[in-house]
């Protein structure tokens, strides 16, 4: 081979090594950082409502864009690492899932990679934006509107069982938010004449003694706080509910449908749908500082009538009439 040929040759393989790094550097980078588990198969993650978002915007895993997930399994302290990790690996967004901490763990590993945050109940009052129309700084994202809720879940939960005097309160204490809202709902609860004591559970030891002591606050029913970990301990929660008999109350669907008595809440799902699709639209250079932090506008009541009989309860016409599902 002639040298000009070789220097040519050796230049055009330069090039293409070039094009192929920046072809590379070009597909963004998204971190997941959850509170909860890894699901048992891993393709699960690849059909959830984020990724469907996702699509909607043009982003396929893949193809024009790759996930570096990070799971705390229930664990808040984990949150913290695994933020500052994901921000090291120099991902173009965060995505995080599982309330208050997660999202104040990523806002504070960096103030410049974009968040999206999804099921939180208080973003202003927890100082991740400055408001809700318009978050300023780098991170924006999707309210559940936890206390109101839990307030109307006290609620529902009072007018099923009118002859309590005395709610339980179940609350994780690793879960900042909850010591905001604690006093709020006691609040509303004194408003209607009803005690609410509050229990405390970390681990699932403590969750069994949360029951236990069920009794000698003579808790006629309960509430049950929205905590990431509760929902992975989703199982015992029932099982402890059935034996102690208790009259409880829960924010989501999956609950009333394995057992449980009652739910009001919304549909988590379609913030996940929404918050991909916050996601795609960053990556296509929107700033989340001008994107509104949105809260949720449907809400789903649902009833589990085997289980209230089960209980000796006659479930109000009241409450009938308004539950989207009724479960026989």
């Amino acid at each position: 081979m002639r040298r000009r040929e070789l220097l040519l040759a050796l230049a055009t393989g330069m090039l293409g090594a070039r094009a192929a790094r920046a072809q590379q550097k070009a597909m963004p980078v998204i971190g997941f950082l959850s509170i909860f588990s890894p699901p048992s198969n891993p393709s699960e993650i690849d059909r959830g409502p984020v990724f469907q978002g996702l699509v909607q915007t043009g982003f396929v895993k893949g193809q024009n864009m790759s996930i570096e997930p990070r799971w705390a399994e229930g664990h808040y302290d984990r949150l913290p690492a695994m933020a500052a990790d994901l921000v090291s690996r120099k991902v173009d967004l965060i995505v995080t899932f599982g309330g208050t901490p997660a999202a104040l763990a990523a806002k504070s590993a960096t103030s410049t990679i974009p968040i999206v945050f999804t099921g939180l109940g208080n973003p202003v009052g927890s100082g991740l934006v400055a408001s809700l129309a318009r978050p300023g700084g780098n991170i924006t994202g999707f309210s559940n509107l936890t206390g109101e809720l839990t307030a109307k879940r006290l609620e529902l939960l009072a007018e099923l069982v009118p002859q309590a005097t005395v709610i339980a309160l179940l609350v994780n204490p690793d879960n900042p938010p909850g010591e905001q809202y604690i006093r709020f709902l006691q609040e509303a609860a004194r408003a209607k004449g009803i005690q609410l004591p509050v229990l405390k559970a970390r681990t699932e030891g403590e969750i069994e003694t949360a029951f236990a002591s069920l009794g000698q606050v003579e808790a006629g029913g309960l509430v049950v706080y929205p905590d990431s970990f509760f929902n992975s301990r989703s199982a015992q929660l029932l099982a402890l509910t059935s034996r102690y008999a208790v009259p409880a109350i829960h924010e989501n669907r999956q609950f009333t449908a394995a057992g449980g008595l009652i739910s009001y809440g919304i549909d988590n799902a379609a913030l996940a749908r929404q918050a991909g699709i916050y996601a795609g639209r960053i990556l296509k250079g929107e700033k989340p500082a001008e994107l509104p932090v949105q809260q949720p506008t449907i809400f789903e009541l649902v009833v589990n009538l085997k289980t209230a009989k089960a209980l000796g309860l006659t479930v109000p016409p009241s409450i009938l009439a308004r539950a989207d599902e009724v479960i026989e």
